[in-house]
């Protein structure tokens, strides 16, 4: 069965995209912990990240520091957080979160932005790529 991320990617489900590349996607993740947090993705549907061909992983990790630098530029914090988690959606994919205190890892502080801060966001990220 297709991840809601595979759906994603094929546009079943819309998304606020940020990036994408031939085999990758970022988009903003609609239940933040900050401002700004983002997903990166790798198109293909594959569970865990350690299971990728080394290529593909290095170019999700090259792909994902394009667009942290791109969101570090966009929104204010003291730097852009790393995870990599993988429980919640059989689909690998890398956690960008603006930080201002640790809290903003604990994927316990969520945000709440409006339909018109997304599309305004992703934009603004966009044009910092």
């Amino acid at each position: 069965m297709a991840s809601i991320f595979t759906k994603i990617v094929s546009g079943e489900i819309p998304c606020y995209k940020v990036a994408e590349e031939e085999n990758y996607l970022a988009f903003l993740d609609v239940n933040p912990n900050a401002k700004g947090h983002t997903l990166c993705i790798p198109k293909q549907e594959i569970d865990k990240i350690f299971d990728m061909e080394e290529d593909h992983y290095i170019g999700l990790m090259r792909f994902s520091r394009k667009v942290a630098k791109a969101v570090e530029k966009t929104v204010t914090c003291k730097r852009i957080g790393v995870a990599i988690i993988g429980l919640e959606v059989p689909h690998t994919h890398v956690h960008l979160i603006p930080l201002h205190d640790m809290e903003d890892m604990r994927f316990q502080r969520k945000e709440s932005l409006s339909k018109h801060e997304f599309e305004d966001l992703a934009k603004r990220i966009q044009a910092n790529l």
